[in-house]
């Protein structure tokens, strides 16, 4: 009965012995994957911050485009009877209209980024 004893205490000291060994290497792998994904998704929520202030500085720009094409065609219009003139201001007219919902549609996918991000982000720091 001791015999059996004496070897199943040692069959466990051995398992509690190499087990956290074990587990330490698996955890610092874990950890230090949690760490770089950490680190990746700041850098992400960076640039997405960085793509957000870039559009918004192109659909200002579009917006004053916009503006001065509208001015262009109303003078156009009320003034000058140059056909020539006043398309290519139409023209003009359009492609900024084109170019601020594209902007509007870069913004929108930019912040669906930032929240996709955050969200990995939060996820990653609560598996760390």
């Amino acid at each position: 009965m001791r015999l059996m004893t004496a070897i199943a205490m040692t069959g466990m000291a051995a398992a509690l012995l190499t087990a956290p060994a074990l587990a330490q290497d698996v955890r610092s792998d874990d950890v230090k994957q949690d760490r770089r994904d950490i680190r990746q998704d700041r850098r992400d929520l960076r640039q997405d911050k960085k793509d957000i202030v870039s559009d918004t500085k192109d659909i200002r720009a579009d917006r004053r485009d916009l503006s001065s094409d509208r001015r262009e065609l109303a003078a156009d219009k009320a003034g000058d009877k140059d056909l020539k003139y006043r398309r290519a201001d139409v023209r003009d007219l359009h492609q900024d209209r084109r170019d601020l919902r594209q902007d509007h549609r870069d913004v929108r996918q930019d912040r669906r980024d930032l929240r996709r991000d955050r969200k990995d982000l939060k996820a990653d720091q609560a598996a760390k």
